[in-house]
C-alpha cells in the first residue's frame, strides 16, 4: 500500500523542481532534510519508496521523478521528467523551433560519433543544412550556452556531449530514432555515447568508462571480455561518491 504524500514529500518535489536533476548521495540527503523538517520518519533503505509516493501524485501531470545512470562518473542520478511525450516537441514551451531543430542535429552528431561527443565546429557547421532559420554563429553559441545551463548538454573544451538528464529523458526518443546506429555497454547494458572500444576490427564492443574502471580493478593485464584481445585503453579511476572519498 502506498504511503499517503505529506509536507516531506512536497518539499523533495519542490527541491527536484528547483534542481532538476540530483545525484543519489544529494537525494538521500533531501530526503532526510525533508523529513527532519517535518519531523517524519527517515528509513535511509526507503527513498525509492518515497519517490513512488510522490510519482503516483505526478502521474496524473505526466510528470515522473525518473532514476539513471549517468556516463561520465557510474552514479546514480534522480530526474524531474516529462512523460507525456517521447521527442524533444516537449521542449518546446522553453524553445523555439528552430532552436529545436538544432539540438536535434546535435543529438544526431553525438549519437552517430565514436566517441559520444560533437564539436562546436562541427554543430555551428549544421546550421547550414537549417531550413527553418540561418543561424549566426554567435547565436548558436547562445543557443548551446543555454542548453548547457539547461543541462541538456555538457560541455568540456568546446566537445559537447548529452547531460545526464537529457538520457534519462530523451532515452525512449534517442531509441526510437537511432535504433540501428546505438550500442550498448558490454557491461552494463545501457546505452553507451562515451566510453571505451575495443580495437580488433571484428569486436569493436563500447564499454563506459566507470564499467572499464569497475571491470579491470586489479587485472594486471587487461583483456576485452568478449573477444579476450588486449585493452590498449587507459584505465580509469573508479569515481568515488564525496562521502566516501573523504
Amino acid at each position: 500500500m502506498s504511503q499517503q504524500m505529506d509536507n516531506s514529500h512536497r518539499k523533495f518535489l519542490q527541491s527536484m523542481m528547483t534542481n532538476g536533476i540530483v545525484d543519489e548521495q544529494r537525494a538521500a540527503m533531501l530526503y532526510q532534510q525533508c523529513c527532519d523538517t517535518y519531523k517524519t520518519k527517515c528509513l535511509p533503505d526507503k527513498l525509492n519508496d518515497f519517490i513512488d509516493t510522490i510519482n503516483s501524485k505526478l502521474q496524473p501531470l505526466f510528470m515522473q521523478i525518473r532514476k539513471g545512470w549517468s556516463e561520465e562518473d557510474g552514479q546514480q542520478h534522480y530526474a524531474l521528467v516529462n512523460v507525456a511525450e517521447t521527442d524533444i516537441s516537449r521542449m518546446s514551451s522553453d524553445y523555439a523551433d528552430y532552436e529545436l531543430v538544432l539540438f536535434r542535429k546535435t543529438i544526431e552528431l553525438i549519437v552517430v560519433s565514436e566517441t559520444g561527443q560533437a564539436s562546436s565546429t562541427d554543430i555551428l557547421n549544421s546550421t547550414d543544412t537549417m531550413t527553418t532559420k540561418k543561424l549566426k554563429k554567435s547565436e548558436t553559441e547562445h543557443l548551446l550556452n543555454r542548453l548547457v545551463r539547461d543541462k541538456w548538454l555538457t560541455e568540456k573544451r568546446g566537445e559537447y556531449s548529452l547531460s545526464t538528464r537529457c538520457v534519462i529523458e530523451m532515452e525512449p526518443y534517442i531509441r526510437t530514432m537511432y535504433q540501428e546506429q546505438l550500442k550498448m555497454c558490454h557491461i552494463c547494458h545501457n546505452i553507451a555515447f562515451q566510453c571505451q572500444i575495443c580495437e580488433n576490427p571484428t569486436c569493436c564492443i563500447k564499454i563506459h568508462n566507470p564499467c572499464v574502471a569497475r571491470y579491470f580493478k586489479n587485472k594486471s593485464e587487461p583483456r576485452c571480455p568478449a573477444c579476450d584481445d588486449f585493452w590498449p585503453h587507459e584505465i580509469p579511476e573508479i569515481h568515488q561518491p564525496l562521502s566516501q572519498s573523504k
